[in-house]
């Protein structure tokens, strides 16, 4: 049987692990914390960059990191049921804005319908 090469390989046997990673990180009562992601289908995942310029590229100048090698980046969520890392992700979507205040609908809309003028029905 021939044995492919890994350019062929559509999913090699080894993994190798990415080097040192640029993992970004948020406060918290502790320090930091690993900020974890979803994937497009929902899945969490850790996330790290090769560089930080590729870091700030997509999460902004203003995202915090720190270095931690992919083998402790897994330790490090594993407890938490997070088992894959995402490598350089291209894109993030934005953080959802803050919604409108609700409109008040209590005494100033039956005021309002109280002051209109009265509809004959029929």
């Amino acid at each position: 049987m021939e044995e492919l090469l890994y350019g062929e390989d559509p999913e090699p046997s080894d993994r190798f692990p990415a080097g040192p990673l640029y993992v970004p990180v948020r406060p918290g009562p502790s320090g930091c914390a690993a900020r974890l992601f979803r994937t497009p289908l929902g899945d969490r995942t850790a996330v790290g960059f090769t560089s930080e310029r590729r870091l700030v590229v997509t999460l902004g100048a203003g995202q915090a990191w720190i270095r931690l090698a992919e083998p402790a980046l897994r330790a490090l969520t594993a407890p938490l049921g997070v088992t894959s890392v995402t490598i350089d992700p291209l894109f993030t979507a934005p953080a959802p804005a803050p919604a409108p205040a609700p409109a008040p609908a209590g005494p100033v809309v039956l005021e309002a319908a109280l002051a209109a003028p009265a509809q004959r029905i029929g």
